[in-house]
């Protein structure tokens, strides 16, 4: 025999359903990647006791100043982030929620994946010493560099590892440092012709500049929009997007010339 049922309990045997399946989505992974503001390293100082650029077969100056590259850290590509973990990090400014396949490369091991970024890391290296070299008009042949820095993936390092070879070599061409003193932060990957190209997560690493104590920041000029809209209070962003654009506005800076802002 069938039987009417009210409304109301109408509704609530629907809604079942719809937490059930609410709460198992609320339980199940899903394919993001939560990140936060890492590490920096400075590239004109030491790593672990070695330092990060070694030059021999030319002459190198003694810097002041810092230049720091700067970095991300991520959850693993097998972390479990939840609708808990998401949410929580949506609402917060030193959190981000990132496409996991945006983040890590699909179809590999984590053992993989971490060699892919390494190999993208020395791959960066090798094109900011010829990126470095090129804008300083000097052979590779005559002037071996050695560029060090372990446990940081990924060619977001370029630019600065770059500019880091012309401090060491030529300053700001006019016996000063190319920082002019100050604690310099930044990131872009770098081309051998000196273009700067984009990289992502550049809010995070605003503010992980700002924490170690910088007061510029060069920002690929394509992200501008991103490093503004959360910009910590105190950090002057520099757009850039040649080596060329980055050397030129650290002059102007120190000589208080005319410098372009986001």
């Amino acid at each position: 025999m069938l039987s009417r049922l009210s409304r109301p309990r109408t509704l609530a045997l629907c809604a079942l359903p719809a937490l059930a399946l609410f709460g198992t989505a609320a339980l199940a992974p899903l394919p993001y990647t939560l990140a936060q503001p890492g590490t920096t390293a400075n590239v004109l100082g030491d790593d672990k006791g070695t330092p990060v650029i070694t030059i021999k077969g030319a002459p190198t100056r003694p810097t002041e100043g810092k230049l720091l590259m700067t970095t991300i850290v991520a959850t693993g590509p097998n972390a479990d982030v939840g609708v808990a973990d998401v949410v929580d990090s949506w609402f917060r400014t030193d959190r981000a929620v990132m496409p996991r396949d945006s983040v890590y490369p699909s179809g590999g091991s984590e053992k993989e994946i971490e060699e892919h970024n390494l190999q993208d890391m020395r791959d960066s290296q090798n094109v900011a010493v010829d990126a470095a070299l090129n804008y300083l008009d000097r052979k590779p042949g005559s002037v071996d560099v050695t560029l060090h820095l372990a446990d940081v993936g990924g060619p977001s390092a370029g630019l600065f590892f770059s500019l880091g070879i012309i401090d060491k070599l030529a300053g700001d061409g006019s016996g000063g440092d190319l920082t002019g003193g100050r604690t310099v932060a930044g990131t872009g990957t770098i081309e051998a012709d000196g273009t700067v190209g984009a990289v992502g997560g550049v809010p995070l690493k605003t503010q992980a500049a700002r924490r170690d104590g910088a007061t510029v920041f060069l920002v690929p000029k394509a992200e501008c929009g991103q490093a503004k809209a959360e910009r910590p209070d105190g950090l002057r962003l520099i757009p850039v997007t040649t080596l060329k654009s980055a050397v030129d506005s650290l002059r102007a800076l120190e000589r208080g010339g005319k410098v372009p802002g986001c």
